[in-house]
């Protein structure tokens, strides 16, 4: 049975200004220039650079209904509210201390030839058949970033089959593959594992007898090699420890990745471009904002002549009404992203500076150890704003220190107990453990038993298993793998 019924909700939504604040905040300085020019193109009643003349009031009619979508009619648009020749508008008068030509810190990137591109450009100094040159373009195509090929010859075979419609033998693309791709540089790519990759490499290199049982080593117990059991290797070849230790030497200096040794294999590499910058100056830590985060924007003169002219008008047609609720709307919308500019710069100062006094000490020091435990509501407690802004703007910025350029995440971390129950910072008892871990004996590296005890030792009681977990996340091996000879 159908029936009505009235039915009350209290709902809370988002303005589109504010989606649009949240959305620039978690904008990192190069992003954010791209989005600022994706809307001055976008948006003709925005300018950037000085203006001579100022004619608006900063104060729009906000004439909006609860959903955000504009119930304001052509007719019932007041003009002098857009138009004033005496006020100058508030955005003009913040003060910037922001200029155009301050020290900027960028990080360049390789640009050129593309990997793949190089060693198609060195088949060319082969004479093949065209099936031949099929095959070699389809292996060189095959090659990952690393210099590897992945797959099986069969596999490869099949594709030749479907894709190329070349019907062709595992010999001939094995063929191809051993005294062309094999013989292109960097020396090792095509390689399907890294042991052919290092005995490639070795191959290539005037032979000599560390060169020589370099290679019988990685052909005949390459495990033992890569697991770094010595004592066998000693046994099984019947050799002094000082020709391991050269044969050790001899394939360290050899490239595991030959792909990614290549300048030009870099595309299109991330350039980092720090938001914030932190200096000392006479004992004292001093905050700023990158320039590029405070844009000179005003609205566009022409949009204010425009107006005039339709205030002017004596006779309104549809088309110069639909003109003026053109150019309302864009006003409008140029007005909000000036606005929310300037509350993204507000938000990044307030939440940067509340972090770097925070970790005051670590600023002044450098010293990874002085570090205090901080966590997202730590921070966001004392700005008085949520913790997914504190977030925003801590996943993506970065901030120029005397000590190098940092990721701002990288300063927030758990707290642990010590010995004398105070809180201390994770990344302390991991510098710490990474500091014992480089101090020690590489002939008898130290378990993670032995590492617990030592961090016990010093006032860090902490368990054998989450000291693994810190060596993990510090991306050092087990003992095993560390050991030298």
């Amino acid at each position: 049975m159908l029936k009505q019924s009235l039915q009350y909700k209290l709902l809370q939504k988002l303005s589109p200004q504010q989606i649009q604040l949240m959305k620039l905040i978690q904008l990192p300085t190069q992003a954010f220039e791209e989005r600022l020019k994706q809307e001055i193109e976008e948006n003709p009643a925005l300018d950037t650079g000085k203006e001579e003349i100022d004619s608006f009031e900063d104060d729009f009619a906000d004439e909006y209904d609860d959903t955000g979508n504009e119930k304001i009619e052509a007719e019932d648009i007041n003009i002098d509210e857009y138009l004033s020749d005496d006020e100058i508008p508030s955005y003009k008068t913040q003060a910037n201390n922001y200029s155009s030509d301050d020290d900027e810190k960028n990080m360049p990137y390789a640009a050129g030839t593309s990997f793949h591109q190089s060693l198609k450009n060195q088949l060319n100094t082969y004479s093949f058949d065209d099936e031949g040159k099929a095959i070699a373009e389809f292996l060189v195509g095959s090659i990952d970033d690393s210099g590897y090929i992945r797959r099986d010859i069969l596999d490869l075979v099949d594709d030749l089959a479907f894709t190329a419609n070349i019907f062709t033998t595992e010999e001939r693309v094995l063929e191809i593959l051993t005294k062309v791709i094999h013989s292109l540089d960097p020396i090792g790519v095509g390689a399907r594992d890294l042991k052919e990759c290092l005995i490639i490499q070795l191959k290539t290199k005037e032979t000599n007898k560390i060169r020589s049982l370099a290679i019988s080593i990685l052909e005949s117990a390459f495990d033992h090699f890569v697991k770094k059991h010595y004592t066998r290797l000693l046994e099984k070849f019947n050799i002094s420890e000082d020709e391991l230790k050269e044969v050790n030497k001899e394939i360290s200096k050899l490239n595991p990745k030959p792909g990614s040794s290549y300048a030009g294999n870099n595309k299109i590499a991330e350039q980092i471009v720090p938001d914030f910058s932190i200096k000392i100056i006479d004992g004292e830590l001093d905050l700023t904002l990158n320039s590029r985060n405070a844009p000179e924007l005003h609205i566009s003169r022409e949009y204010n002549n425009m107006l005039k002219g339709y205030q002017e008008s004596k006779t309104k047609s549809k088309s110069q009404k639909d003109a003026v609720f053109f150019i309302k709307q864009k006003l409008d919308a140029a007005k909000w992203f000036i606005d929310a500019i300037k509350q993204r710069q507000q938000t990044l100062l307030v939440t940067m500076n509340t972090i770097m006094h925070y970790q005051y000490d670590y600023f002044l020091t450098g010293d990874e150890r002085k570090l205090k435990p901080m966590i997202l509501k730590d921070i966001a407690d004392q700005i008085n704003m949520d913790v997914s802004t504190v977030s925003r703007v801590a996943n993506s910025k970065y901030v120029s220190t005397p000590y190098g350029t940092k990721l701002i995440k990288e300063f927030f971390s758990e707290s642990m107990k010590n010995d004398q129950g105070e809180d201390v910072s994770t990344k302390e008892i991991k510098k710490i453990l990474e500091n014992v871990i480089a101090d020690e004996n590489k002939k008898k590296p130290l378990t993670d038993e032995k590492l617990a005890g030592i961090l016990k030792e010093k006032g860090y009681p902490i368990a054998r298993r989450t000291v693994a977990k810190y060596r993990e996340q510090l991306d050092l091996p087990v003992a095993r793998l560390r050991k030298e000879i």
